[in-house]
């Protein structure tokens, strides 16, 4: 494993372990909430402290970007940071959520983390180097027709500007596909696209933190992952499309039609 992939699982796990240990006493946490339908508690910026700390021990000099404290320093090497990818299931008990870390390097996604501490189910992914559950060599499913494929989303909960659009594109895609689930966690949507658990994926106006680590794990699974442009800026607009290479070109078209 690469060292800087290593920091990150290390990260990642003393994260989860802030984050599994607080769980046993959700009613007792403080929740803020930072706009509608998002919203914040002790837990994620606790869990963001552990993942900073253990980065910036190991690369001093590395710039930060989380969900929860935003951007500090500037550097080459920008670490990419959701600790709760999933607070609103997880402040309501359902087991969907997840720890998102991501190195971005000049620009390009080096290194992807994302960590399921329910199911201990560790994703990894090194670009060049192909992506991993848990050590074993993950792809992408095979399925190749729409109507086939098991598609997931993210319904938008906070910004509702786009909302008719996107119903739209549901109703377009929900009779086109074998079905469509909404889980709640998109970092860990983008690694279930990668270990074949779902065949397409899109949402609108997602940030960094949500997609950054996901992304590399679908790459590097075989899969494709744009902006409903078909284009590689998803990072900047938020609005992602990602899939098994067949499924994914069926996906764009119907999203754009």
């Amino acid at each position: 494993m690469h060292p800087m992939l290593n920091t990150a699982v290390k990260a990642a796990r003393r994260a989860a372990s802030v984050i599994q240990r607080a769980s046993n006493n959700l009613d007792l946490l403080r929740v803020e909430r930072k706009e509608h339908n998002s919203f914040v508690t002790e837990v994620d910026r606790a869990a963001e402290k552990a993942i900073v700390d253990t980065l910036l021990e190991a690369y001093p000099t590395h710039a930060i970007l989380a969900e929860e404290g935003g951007a500090r320093g500037s550097n080459d090497y920008t670490w990419i940071i959701d600790p709760l990818d999933g607070t609103t299931n997880y402040l309501h008990g359902v087991p969907q959520y997840c720890i998102s870390i991501a190195l971005e390097h000049r620009g390009q996604i080096s290194q992807a983390v994302v960590y399921d501490p329910n199911r201990n189910d560790l994703f990894t992914a090194t670009r060049g180097a192909g992506a991993f559950l848990n050590d074993r060599r993950i792809r992408v499913s095979k399925t190749k027709e729409m109507a086939d494929s098991l598609i997931c989303t993210g319904f938008p909960y906070s910004d509702f500007s786009r909302l008719d659009r996107y119903m739209g594109q549901l109703k377009d895609v929900v009779q086109k596909s074998a079905g469509v689930r909404r889980p709640g966690a998109a970092a860990l949507d983008l690694a279930y696209i990668a270990c074949g658990r779902y065949d397409g994926f899109w949402e609108l106006g997602l940030q960094p933190w949500d997609i950054a680590a996901g992304s590399l794990l679908v790459l590097e699974a075989g899969g494709l992952i744009t902006d409903l442009n078909g284009e590689g800026g998803y990072l900047e607009s938020g609005d992602v499309v990602a899939g098994t290479p067949r499924v994914f070109a069926q996906l764009l078209q119907t999203l754009q039609g």
